[in-house]
């Protein structure tokens, strides 16, 4: 009996040192083509070894007397090892190498690999002269018990099987569902993993996706497609919801936000309240893992944009003044004014003016905010109005036309305190280069009516103003940098002569 046993230990060995031949040739292939599966295919194929060992070991060694029942234990547990190991390396091949192109889902193999397990104890059983019709039926009632027993377990994993074989759910698909927003990491038997933005993995159970609502977001069928975001504001009621709008939506088509599709975004009007208008601008994003910080980039634009329209956004307070409320305003106004008129006479546009000039001059000038990216003027424009650089930094552009270069030639960088557009305000003409706001950017924009009175009861300062524009201008033309200084001055003076008719024409002086 020891003999007949030993041989059959044998034949099993060498029958599985066959398999597992093939299987470490899968192996090495597979990590070859995935090297992702390395990992789970050495520590397989280490098992393998493992239960290989185990079988030479028993067919050498007698450790329990062969006419005990329970000799063939150890040899089964070996074989058991080995053939799970031949299994997980056979269908992981077949998966990832053969079938990589069908992109078939995890849980196909996973579920696979229990399925040969079971075939392959029924063989095994069958082989040791077990009686399978008795376990069979046997196995029926013990089968309801279980099923009632791990119903939710079942649930789950029904659930995780339908979610990866109709592709409810895919890996790299982002959710939400009950108020949980992240992306689909993994799905497995039990559970769907999700990383959300903050670093946190949320273990969701099958059974609570397939029994709840779930938001895909960013797919609709096989295609990706962009995230429509919301963004809400109020406004006080001293503006229409049509001037509002407009001011909103023109300066979201001005600017370029990274993650923002090029779809226009929309502003609409969407419900009144005791304090405010409201207001929602939806936009399309590209990327949904940079949703809160897109979302604060086009709040921090529509706040500029309603700024530098003198839109407020009205805030419920309640306010204590121990002073006079008209005496606070006329210090606030007063500090205001000194320090406009402390920046009229740091640029050199406006020293011809005297002081009463630059305090009517300070009055008449218009605060306009813009956030980073903001474009302040645009190319071709019609304008009749000059900026006043206050705070930041703004990049000056030159658009090429189609075909003559690349679209946009960066010329110069102003820092605060500077001017920009003074050809619009004292001669009308069109706007000959974009300016960007680089930074966060404080101007103050002069229109010809508030300079129209000063000009017009000091005609003279057409003189004085067009000399400092025609040097100015002189020292930034290129094609005058390789003439004498002397040339260049005959240069701005003619260009200065010019100027001034050009800017007495325009005022009617």
């Amino acid at each position: 009996m020891g003999g007949n046993l030993a041989m059959v230990e044998t034949i099993t060995l060498q029958e599985a040192l066959g398999f597992s031949a093939g299987a470490l040739l899968c192996g090495l292939i597979s990590m070859r083509v995935r090297p992702e599966v390395r990992r789970s295919i050495i520590f397989t194929l280490f098992a393998i070894v493992l239960g290989l060992s185990g079988l030479a070991f028993l067919s050498r060694y007698q450790l329990i007397p062969a006419h005990l029942a329970i000799s063939v234990v150890p040899r089964e547990v070996c074989l058991l090892i080995v053939a799970l190991g031949n299994f997980r390396v056979y269908i992981t091949f077949l998966v990832n190498v053969l079938l990589a192109r069908r992109a078939v889902p995890r849980i196909v193999g996973e579920v696979s690999i229990a399925i040969s397990l079971i075939v392959y104890a029924l063989f095994r059983l069958d082989a040791l002269g077990v009686n399978l019709t008795a376990i069979t039926v046997s196995s029926v009632a013990l089968t309801a018990i279980i099923g009632f027993a791990a119903q939710a377990t079942l649930v789950n994993l029904l659930g995780g099987i339908s979610l990866q074989l109709d592709n409810t759910c895919r890996i790299g698909d982002w959710i939400e569902i009950e108020g949980v927003t992240g992306e689909v990491v993994s799905i497995r038997w039990r559970y769907t993993a999700l990383a959300t933005i903050n670093n946190v993995t949320i273990i969701i159970p099958n059974s609570q996706l397939m029994n709840n609502r779930v938001t895909l977001l960013g797919r609709r069928g096989d295609h990706r497609i962009p995230w429509r975001r919301p963004i809400e504001f109020g406004v006080g009621y001293e503006w229409t919801p049509g001037q509002v709008i407009g001011v909103v939506a023109a300066a979201l088509e001005r600017v370029d936000i990274p993650f923002v599709a090029a779809e226009k975004a929309m502003c609409i009007c969407t419900g009144f309240d005791a304090s405010a208008i409201k207001y929602t601008v939806y936009y399309w994003l590209t990327d949904i893992s940079s949703y809160l910080t897109t979302d604060s980039r086009v709040r921090v634009h529509v706040y500029a944009a309603l700024g530098r329209a003198g839109m407020e956004i009205p805030v419920s307070r309640s306010e204590l003044f121990l002073h006079s409320a008209r005496a606070l305003q006329a210090t606030k106004s007063a500090t205001e004014q000194h320090s406009r008129v402390e920046l009229l006479h740091s640029l050199e546009l406006f020293a011809p003016l005297t002081e009463d000039e630059s305090h009517a001059l300070a009055a008449q000038l218009i605060p306009t905010p813009f956030g980073v990216g903001d474009v302040i003027t645009k190319q071709g424009e019609p304008s009749d109005s000059l900026y006043i650089l206050a705070r930041g930094q703004v990049g000056i552009f030159r658009d090429q036309e189609q075909g003559k270069g690349p679209g946009r030639q960066r010329l110069t960088t102003l820092m605060a305190p500077q001017y920009f557009g003074e050809m619009g305000l004292l001669t009308g003409q069109a706007r000959t280069a974009t300016i960007t706001a680089e930074s966060e950017v404080l101007c103050y924009r002069l229109n010809k009516r508030g300079f129209e009175a000063i000009i017009q009861a000091r005609p003279e300062l057409a003189d004085a103003m067009s000399k400092t524009v025609a040097e100015r201008s002189a020292a930034n033309d290129a094609t005058l940098a390789s003439l004498s200084e002397e040339a260049r001055a005959r240069a701005a003076s003619t260009r200065a002569s010019d100027l001034v008719r050009r800017i007495r024409a325009f005022f009617g002086l």
